[in-house]
Protein backbone atom coordinates (compact mmCIF):
# COMPACT_ATOMS: atom_id res chain seq x y z
CA UNK A 1 0.00 0.00 0.00
CA UNK A 2 3.22 2.43 0.79
CA UNK A 3 5.40 1.27 -2.39
CA UNK A 4 3.88 4.06 -4.15
CA UNK A 5 4.81 6.72 -1.52
CA UNK A 6 7.40 9.49 -3.34
CA UNK A 7 10.19 10.14 -1.67
CA UNK A 8 11.05 13.32 -3.80
CA UNK A 9 12.77 16.43 -1.94
CA UNK A 10 13.58 14.26 1.08
CA UNK A 11 17.03 13.01 1.97
CA UNK A 12 17.68 10.20 3.64
CA UNK A 13 20.55 10.22 5.85
CA UNK A 14 22.83 6.74 5.95
CA UNK A 15 24.95 7.64 8.83
CA UNK A 16 27.07 4.01 8.87
CA UNK A 17 27.82 4.70 5.21
CA UNK A 18 28.67 8.10 6.18
CA UNK A 19 31.29 7.58 8.94
CA UNK A 20 32.80 4.65 6.56
CA UNK A 21 33.11 7.11 3.90
CA UNK A 22 34.71 9.66 6.52
CA UNK A 23 36.92 7.27 7.16
CA UNK A 24 38.22 6.17 4.11
CA UNK A 25 38.13 10.13 3.20
CA UNK A 26 41.04 10.89 5.90
CA UNK A 27 43.02 8.31 4.69
CA UNK A 28 42.86 9.35 0.73
CA UNK A 29 43.70 12.76 2.27
CA UNK A 30 46.70 11.38 4.44
CA UNK A 31 48.08 10.26 1.11
CA UNK A 32 47.51 12.81 -1.04
CA UNK A 33 49.35 15.18 1.76
CA UNK A 34 52.17 13.07 1.53
CA UNK A 35 52.57 13.03 -2.10
CA UNK A 36 52.65 16.85 -1.76
CA UNK A 37 55.21 17.23 0.57
CA UNK A 38 57.00 14.78 -1.49
CA UNK A 39 57.09 17.40 -4.25
CA UNK A 40 56.69 20.51 -2.23
CA UNK A 41 61.00 20.49 -2.58
CA UNK A 42 60.81 21.24 -5.80
CA UNK A 43 57.15 23.01 -6.49
CA UNK A 44 55.39 25.96 -5.56
CA UNK A 45 52.28 24.48 -3.54
CA UNK A 46 50.05 26.27 -6.46
CA UNK A 47 51.70 24.19 -8.78
CA UNK A 48 50.92 21.23 -6.82
CA UNK A 49 47.70 21.99 -5.98
CA UNK A 50 46.55 22.66 -9.96
CA UNK A 51 48.00 19.35 -11.24
CA UNK A 52 45.69 17.89 -8.11
CA UNK A 53 42.69 20.16 -9.40
CA UNK A 54 43.54 18.85 -13.12
CA UNK A 55 44.52 15.37 -12.63
CA UNK A 56 41.09 15.04 -10.47
CA UNK A 57 39.04 16.45 -13.00
CA UNK A 58 39.48 13.97 -15.79
CA UNK A 59 37.53 10.51 -14.32
CA UNK A 60 34.47 13.65 -13.80
CA UNK A 61 35.54 15.34 -17.40
CA UNK A 62 34.58 11.77 -18.57
CA UNK A 63 31.98 10.95 -16.58
CA UNK A 64 30.16 13.97 -18.04
CA UNK A 65 31.02 14.27 -21.82
CA UNK A 66 32.17 10.55 -22.38
CA UNK A 67 29.39 8.59 -20.00
CA UNK A 68 26.68 11.24 -20.48
CA UNK A 69 26.07 11.74 -16.86
CA UNK A 70 24.63 15.47 -17.67
CA UNK A 71 23.03 15.23 -14.31
CA UNK A 72 26.41 15.98 -12.25
CA UNK A 73 26.56 19.52 -14.17
CA UNK A 74 23.12 20.34 -12.60
CA UNK A 75 23.24 22.50 -9.61
CA UNK A 76 19.82 22.12 -7.40
CA UNK A 77 20.55 25.22 -4.57
CA UNK A 78 22.71 28.07 -5.12
CA UNK A 79 25.77 28.11 -8.02
CA UNK A 80 27.31 31.12 -5.94
CA UNK A 81 27.77 28.93 -2.73
CA UNK A 82 28.80 25.88 -5.10
CA UNK A 83 31.42 28.59 -7.00
CA UNK A 84 32.52 29.93 -3.42
CA UNK A 85 33.43 26.47 -2.28
CA UNK A 86 35.42 25.82 -5.02
CA UNK A 87 37.33 28.95 -4.32
CA UNK A 88 37.30 28.70 -0.67
CA UNK A 89 38.47 25.08 -1.37
CA UNK A 90 41.57 26.22 -3.72
CA UNK A 91 42.86 28.55 -0.78
CA UNK A 92 41.96 25.72 1.69
CA UNK A 93 44.30 23.31 -0.31
CA UNK A 94 47.13 25.45 -1.02
CA UNK A 95 47.49 26.58 2.26
CA UNK A 96 47.36 22.78 3.89
CA UNK A 97 49.88 22.03 1.80
CA UNK A 98 52.06 24.31 2.43
CA UNK A 99 51.72 23.83 6.01
CA UNK A 100 52.72 20.15 4.99
CA UNK A 101 55.82 21.63 2.99
CA UNK A 102 57.10 23.30 6.50
CA UNK A 103 56.40 20.60 9.30
CA UNK A 104 56.76 16.69 9.82
CA UNK A 105 53.15 15.30 9.03
CA UNK A 106 52.47 14.18 12.49
CA UNK A 107 52.88 17.78 13.39
CA UNK A 108 50.87 19.20 10.71
CA UNK A 109 48.04 16.86 11.14
CA UNK A 110 47.92 17.87 14.72
CA UNK A 111 47.62 21.36 14.19
CA UNK A 112 45.20 20.91 11.54
CA UNK A 113 42.49 18.79 13.72
CA UNK A 114 41.78 22.12 15.89
CA UNK A 115 39.46 22.63 12.67
CA UNK A 116 37.04 20.03 14.52
CA UNK A 117 36.70 22.08 17.54
CA UNK A 118 34.65 24.62 15.70
CA UNK A 119 32.82 22.57 13.53
CA UNK A 120 30.05 21.10 15.76
CA UNK A 121 29.62 24.77 17.11
CA UNK A 122 29.49 25.66 13.44
CA UNK A 123 26.58 22.67 12.71
CA UNK A 124 24.58 23.71 15.80
CA UNK A 125 24.67 27.52 14.60
CA UNK A 126 24.39 27.71 11.20
CA UNK A 127 22.89 23.86 10.65
CA UNK A 128 20.51 23.64 13.76
CA UNK A 129 21.62 20.13 14.35
CA UNK A 130 21.77 18.50 17.51
CA UNK A 131 24.92 17.56 18.70
CA UNK A 132 24.28 14.94 21.84
CA UNK A 133 26.94 14.03 24.69
CA UNK A 134 28.53 10.98 23.09
CA UNK A 135 29.52 12.97 19.84
CA UNK A 136 30.65 15.50 22.30
CA UNK A 137 32.23 12.72 24.36
CA UNK A 138 33.81 11.38 20.95
CA UNK A 139 35.22 14.68 19.84
CA UNK A 140 36.67 15.40 23.20
CA UNK A 141 38.20 12.04 23.70
CA UNK A 142 40.01 12.05 20.02
CA UNK A 143 41.26 15.72 20.99
CA UNK A 144 42.96 14.37 23.90
CA UNK A 145 44.76 11.33 21.97
CA UNK A 146 45.99 14.11 19.67
CA UNK A 147 47.38 16.35 22.57
CA UNK A 148 49.09 12.84 23.43
CA UNK A 149 50.32 12.16 20.14
CA UNK A 150 52.11 15.87 19.71
CA UNK A 151 55.54 14.91 19.63
CA UNK A 152 57.70 18.18 20.90
CA UNK A 153 60.07 18.86 18.20
CA UNK A 154 62.67 21.35 20.06
CA UNK A 155 62.14 25.01 18.24
CA UNK A 156 58.12 26.04 17.99
CA UNK A 157 58.39 26.86 14.37
CA UNK A 158 55.80 30.35 14.26
CA UNK A 159 55.44 30.01 10.44
CA UNK A 160 54.44 26.47 10.32
CA UNK A 161 52.07 26.45 13.16
CA UNK A 162 50.10 29.48 12.14
CA UNK A 163 49.74 28.63 8.45
CA UNK A 164 48.57 25.26 9.61
CA UNK A 165 45.85 26.95 12.04
CA UNK A 166 45.05 28.96 8.84
CA UNK A 167 44.24 25.76 7.27
CA UNK A 168 42.37 24.66 10.01
CA UNK A 169 40.36 27.47 10.32
CA UNK A 170 39.67 27.06 6.77
CA UNK A 171 38.89 23.32 6.77
CA UNK A 172 35.91 23.89 9.46
CA UNK A 173 34.06 26.08 7.12
CA UNK A 174 34.54 24.33 4.32
CA UNK A 175 33.26 21.46 6.49
CA UNK A 176 30.24 22.97 7.04
CA UNK A 177 29.55 24.38 3.55
CA UNK A 178 30.14 21.01 2.53
CA UNK A 179 27.53 19.57 4.73
CA UNK A 180 24.77 22.04 3.63
CA UNK A 181 25.42 21.90 -0.04
CA UNK A 182 25.17 17.56 0.59
CA UNK A 183 21.43 17.99 1.41
CA UNK A 184 20.63 19.23 -1.99
CA UNK A 185 23.60 18.57 -4.13
CA UNK A 186 25.17 14.91 -5.41
CA UNK A 187 29.20 14.29 -4.19
CA UNK A 188 29.94 14.21 -8.19
CA UNK A 189 28.55 17.65 -8.90
CA UNK A 190 29.97 18.71 -5.55
CA UNK A 191 33.41 17.61 -6.34
CA UNK A 192 33.49 18.31 -10.27
CA UNK A 193 32.62 22.22 -10.01
CA UNK A 194 34.78 22.19 -7.12
CA UNK A 195 38.12 20.72 -9.59
CA UNK A 196 37.43 22.20 -12.83
CA UNK A 197 36.82 25.69 -10.95
CA UNK A 198 39.54 25.27 -8.63
CA UNK A 199 41.85 24.26 -11.77
CA UNK A 200 41.39 27.52 -13.24
CA UNK A 201 42.38 29.46 -10.11
CA UNK A 202 45.26 27.33 -9.59
CA UNK A 203 46.62 27.66 -12.87
CA UNK A 204 46.56 31.82 -12.69
CA UNK A 205 49.92 32.15 -11.09
CA UNK A 206 51.65 28.85 -12.86
CA UNK A 207 53.16 31.25 -15.70
CA UNK A 208 55.60 32.59 -12.93
CA UNK A 209 56.29 29.66 -10.11
CA UNK A 210 55.60 26.69 -12.59
CA UNK A 211 58.59 23.68 -12.79
CA UNK A 212 58.84 21.56 -15.49
CA UNK A 213 57.98 18.22 -13.07
CA UNK A 214 60.97 15.12 -14.07
CA UNK A 215 59.99 12.06 -14.86
CA UNK A 216 60.48 10.65 -11.02
CA UNK A 217 57.60 13.43 -10.28
CA UNK A 218 55.30 12.73 -12.64
CA UNK A 219 53.80 9.32 -10.83
CA UNK A 220 54.06 11.74 -7.75
CA UNK A 221 51.72 14.02 -9.32
CA UNK A 222 49.27 11.57 -10.64
CA UNK A 223 48.89 10.25 -7.06
CA UNK A 224 48.48 13.96 -5.59
CA UNK A 225 45.22 14.02 -8.13
CA UNK A 226 43.88 10.69 -7.73
CA UNK A 227 43.83 10.42 -3.94
CA UNK A 228 42.54 14.03 -3.67
CA UNK A 229 39.55 13.02 -6.35
CA UNK A 230 38.93 10.08 -4.03
CA UNK A 231 38.96 12.20 -0.87
CA UNK A 232 36.80 14.65 -2.62
CA UNK A 233 34.18 12.18 -3.49
CA UNK A 234 34.13 10.18 -0.41
CA UNK A 235 34.01 13.15 1.77
CA UNK A 236 30.93 14.45 -0.27
CA UNK A 237 29.49 11.21 0.50
CA UNK A 238 30.12 11.34 4.42
CA UNK A 239 28.77 14.85 4.93
CA UNK A 240 25.72 14.21 2.33
CA UNK A 241 25.32 10.71 4.75
CA UNK A 242 26.05 11.81 8.41
CA UNK A 243 26.07 14.69 10.40
CA UNK A 244 29.03 16.78 10.62
CA UNK A 245 29.97 16.04 14.40
CA UNK A 246 29.77 12.41 13.88
CA UNK A 247 32.24 12.80 10.33
CA UNK A 248 34.73 15.20 11.84
CA UNK A 249 35.36 12.69 14.46
CA UNK A 250 36.84 10.10 11.52
CA UNK A 251 38.82 13.16 11.11
CA UNK A 252 41.00 11.94 14.18
CA UNK A 253 42.73 8.67 12.08
CA UNK A 254 44.47 10.98 9.48
CA UNK A 255 47.35 10.98 12.76
CA UNK A 256 47.29 7.06 12.43
CA UNK A 257 47.69 7.63 8.54
CA UNK A 258 50.23 10.14 8.91
CA UNK A 259 51.89 8.70 11.40
CA UNK A 260 52.55 5.69 9.23
CA UNK A 261 53.28 7.49 6.33
CA UNK A 262 55.97 9.98 7.90
CA UNK A 263 57.79 6.66 9.29
CA UNK A 264 57.73 4.62 5.96
CA UNK A 265 58.79 7.67 4.07
CA UNK A 266 60.86 9.96 6.02
CA UNK A 267 61.55 7.39 8.79
CA UNK A 268 59.76 9.28 11.19
CA UNK A 269 59.43 6.37 14.25
CA UNK A 270 56.25 7.16 16.52
CA UNK A 271 57.32 7.58 19.67
CA UNK A 272 55.30 5.57 22.59
CA UNK A 273 52.78 8.84 23.08
CA UNK A 274 52.01 8.32 19.54
CA UNK A 275 50.55 4.76 19.82
CA UNK A 276 48.98 5.92 23.30
CA UNK A 277 47.54 9.12 21.26
CA UNK A 278 46.19 6.89 18.21
CA UNK A 279 45.11 4.04 20.71
CA UNK A 280 42.45 6.56 22.40
CA UNK A 281 41.47 7.73 19.02
CA UNK A 282 40.80 4.38 17.78
CA UNK A 283 38.73 4.27 20.65
CA UNK A 284 36.91 7.55 20.01
CA UNK A 285 35.81 6.31 16.77
CA UNK A 286 34.67 2.71 17.79
CA UNK A 287 32.35 4.95 20.58
CA UNK A 288 30.62 6.38 17.52
CA UNK A 289 30.47 3.78 15.42
CA UNK A 290 28.81 1.20 18.19
CA UNK A 291 26.64 4.46 19.54
CA UNK A 292 25.28 4.92 15.66
CA UNK A 293 25.03 1.42 15.22
CA UNK A 294 22.54 1.08 17.92
CA UNK A 295 20.75 3.82 17.46
CA UNK A 296 20.12 2.45 13.84
CA UNK A 297 18.89 -0.97 14.94
CA UNK A 298 16.74 0.65 17.66
CA UNK A 299 15.14 2.80 15.43
CA UNK A 300 15.01 0.09 11.94
CA UNK A 301 12.80 -2.21 15.00
CA UNK A 302 10.68 0.62 16.08
CA UNK A 303 9.73 1.08 12.32
CA UNK A 304 9.11 -2.68 12.08
CA UNK A 305 7.39 -2.81 15.05
CA UNK A 306 5.12 -0.25 13.54
CA UNK A 307 4.41 -2.25 10.46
Amino acid sequence: MKQGKSTTGAHKEHTVLGMAAGLGAYLMFAIMYAFAKLLSDNHSVFEIAFYRNLIASVPFLILVFGLGRREILVINSKPGLVGLRAALGSLTLATTFFAFSLMPMADTTTLLFTASLFVPVLGVIFLREQVGPYRWTAVVIGFAGVLIMTRPSGDIYLLGVSVALAAACLQAVLQIVLRYLGRFESPETTSFYFFIIGTLIMALPLPFIAVRPSLDEIPLLVGVGLSGAAAQWLLSTAFRNAPVAIVTVFNYSGIVWATLLGWMIWNDWPLPQVLVGAAIIVASNLLVIWRESRLQRLSEAHIRAKL
